[in-house]
C-alpha cells in the first residue's frame, strides 16, 4: 500500500492548505442492521453483492463498534467525534445544540463540498454545517402521536423506493460542482422498521432465515426476520447504484467509501443493547487508490474513531477534544493496533435504562446502573411479531433461560462474556472465580473512561413513552421531543 500523505496542512496544521490528492468521502449508514446481516460477514441466505463488494474491493473490519445502539445519539457520537453522553444529545430524539461542533463543517471550510441525503435525525442546529441536506421522510421510522399512536403503527407517507430513505442519494452525487473534493453523509432508512411485503423481486423466503438462538424458533419469528432481510436486499441496490455512479463519474478510485450501521437489528435484545447485535456494526472500506482489495482487520474501531480519521484524510489536524482516534494506521498497517478498549453507552430510548460497557478483542464488561428494569426492547421492537411470540411463550413457560433475558428483573448488576467461546453472550461470567482478574481489569477500565469522559448519573430518571408490556405510548410522549436543556428544566436532572 502507497504511503498516505493526505496533505502538508496535516503537518503544518493549516486548514486551508488544498491538496490534489485528498480523496473524497462517502459514509453510508445503514438503519438498524446488525454487523453479521449480509453475505461478506458470514450470511449465506442474505445476498448482498454490492455491500460486499465494498470489503471484497477495501479492507473489512472484523471488530468494528457503535458508541450505542440509539438512532439519533449514534449518529450525534459519529458526526462529533465525542460519546453520546458528551453531546448532549445522548437520548432518542435529542437534537445536538448549536454549539457542537462537528467534523462536517471542518471539511466544508477546507475546501469539501458536502451533503447529506436521506434520514436526518440530528435536529434543526446541523443543516447549516451542510452544502446540501435532502432529509427523507421522517413517518418512516416515527410513530405519530396523539390517537393515531394507539395502533402502534406507522403512517408513511411515501410509498415504494422512497420508504428506503435512498432515493437521493445518487441525485444528490450528481449535484456535486466538479471542482472539489467532496464529502457524503448518504443516510438509508432501510431496514428499519415499519416492514413491508413484497419490496423486492424475490422475497426472502421464511425458511431461509438464521434465527438467533435467543429467539424462539417459530413461523412467527422467521417472517418478521424475512422481511427485514428484505429490506436489506433493497438497501443493497442503493449501495450499488453509489458504486456505478461514482464509477460514471470517473471518480472511484479516489474516493473513499466507509459503509457501517447506526445500531443493531430492530428485534428484542439487539437494538438498544450493549450486546455484539446492537453494537457491532459492519464495517466495510473501499479506497482503489490506497486500500488493497481482499484485505482483513481484526483490529479495534469506533464509530467514535470516524471523525478524526475523515479529518486526518482532508489534511485537517484534528482537534483535541474529539474522544476518538485516527483507524488511518490500519489502512497502512492491518496489525497495527490503534486502541486496546472500545467504550458503548445505553441510555433512554422510547423507555429509561443506564448501562455501560467497555470490550476488549476478547473480553467484554457491563454494568447496569438501572437493574431493577428488564431490558424492554425499544417501541418498534416491542410492538413486532416477534416480540408478541415471545411474551405469548414466556406466559406458557416455553422460553428457555437465553430468550428470557428481555423479562428479567432485576438484572445482574455486572455482566462479563467471553466473546471467544461465547459470541451470542449467552453466559454471564461475572461471578466466576477464574475470571476475576478479567472482571477487575475490565471494570477499572470502565471507570477510568467514564471519569476521563465525564460520565455522570443523572440526577432523576426519564420517564418511559411506551407501555413496556402493551407497547402503547404513555402521557409522557410528546412530539417534537423537548431538547435535553428543555427536559432538564422539566424534569431537574
Amino acid at each position: 500500500m502507497k504511503q498516505l500523505i493526505p496533505s502538508i496542512a496535516l503537518i503544518l496544521g493549516l486548514a486551508s492548505v488544498v491538496h490534489a490528492e485528498r480523496p473524497n468521502l462517502v459514509l453510508i449508514i445503514a438503519d438498524d442492521m446488525a454487523w453479521d446481516d449480509c453475505g461478506i460477514y458470514g450470511n449465506p441466505n442474505l445476498p448482498t453483492p454490492n455491500i460486499d463488494r465494498l470489503g471484497y474491493e477495501g479492507m473489512r473490519f472484523d471488530r468494528a463498534f457503535l458508541t450505542i445502539s440509539s438512532c439519533s445519539p449514534s449518529r450525534a457520537s459519529i458526526i462529533t467525534g465525542l460519546y453520546p453522553h458528551s453531546t448532549d444529545a445522548e437520548q432518542l430524539h435529542w437534537e445536538l445544540p448549536a454549539d457542537k461542533i462537528t467534523f462536517v463543517e471542518k471539511l466544508k471550510e477546507a475546501g469539501y463540498w458536502t451533503a447529506s441525503a436521506g434520514k436526518w435525525h440530528l435536529g434543526p442546529h446541523m443543516k447549516e454545517r451542510f452544502d446540501l441536506v435532502k432529509e427523507a421522510d421522517i413517518s418512516g421510522f416515527q410513530l405519530p402521536t396523539g390517537k393515531a399512536a394507539q395502533a402502534g403503527k406507522f403512517i408513511q407517507k411515501g410509498v415504494g423506493d422512497i420508504k428506503s430513505g435512498c432515493t437521493d442519494w445518487v441525485p444528490t452525487l450528481r449535484e456535486r460542482p466538479k471542482d472539489k473534493p467532496f464529502f457524503l453523509w448518504l443516510a438509508a432508512i432501510d431496514p428499519h422498521r415499519g416492514f413491508d411485503e413484497n419490496i423486492i423481486e424475490k422475497p426472502t423466503r421464511p425458511k431461509d432465515v438464521l434465527v438467533p438462538p435467543y429467539f424462539p424458533d417459530t413461523e412467527e419469528v422467521r417472517k418478521d426476520l424475512a422481511l427485514y432481510y428484505d429490506e436489506i436486499i433493497r438497501l443493497d441496490r442503493f449501495v450499488g447504484d453509489v458504486m456505478d455512479e461514482l464509477k460514471a463519474q470517473k471518480v472511484d478510485e479516489n474516493t473513499l467509501v466507509l459503509f457501517i450501521s447506526d445500531n443493531g437489528r430492530p428485534f428484542p435484545r439487539d437494538k438498544t443493547t450493549l450486546f455484539d447485535s446492537g453494537i457491532r456494526t459492519p464495517w466495510l472500506l473501499r479506497w482503489p487508490k490506497e486500500v488493497k482489495a481482499g484485505t482483513v482487520n481484526g483490529e479495534l474501531v469506533s464509530s467514535v474513531d470516524i471523525a478524526p480519521t475523515f479529518l486526518e484524510l482532508a489534511g485537517i489536524r484534528p482537534p483535541k477534544f474529539l474522544a476518538g482516534t485516527s483507524f488511518l494506521p490500519l489502512l497502512e498497517n492491518k496489525n497495527r493496533t490503534v486502541r486496546p478498549y472500545i467504550y458503548a453507552e445505553k441510555n433512554w430510548h422510547d423507555l429509561e435504562d443506564r448501562s455501560r460497557a467497555v470490550r476488549s478483542k476478547r473480553y467484554k464488561y457491563i454494568r447496569n446502573f438501572y437493574n431493577d428494569l428488564p431490558l424492554t426492547p425499544p417501541a418498534d421492537a416491542l410492538r413486532s411479531p416477534t416480540y408478541r411470540t415471545m411474551q405469548k411463550l414466556r406466559d406458557e413457560g416455553s422460553l428457555n433461560p437465553s430468550q428470557m433475558v428481555c423479562f428479567a428483573k432485576p438484572r445482574a448488576v455486572e455482566e462479563l462474556y467471553d466473546l471467544n467461546k461465547d459470541p451470542f453472550e449467552l453466559k454471564n461470567l461475572a461471578t466466576e472465580p477464574d475470571y476475576a482478574q478479567t472482571l477487575n481489569r475490565l471494570r477499572y477500565a470502565l471507570e477510568k473512561w467514564q471519569a476521563k469522559t465525564k460520565d455522570f448519573p443523572p440526577k432523576v430518571r426519564t420517564p418511559d413513552e411506551f407501555h413496556r408490556e402493551s407497547g402503547l405510548p404513555t402521557p409522557a410522549r410528546e412530539r417534537p421531543r423537548a431538547s435535553k436543556v428543555e427536559m432538564a428544566k422539566k424534569l431537574g436532572f
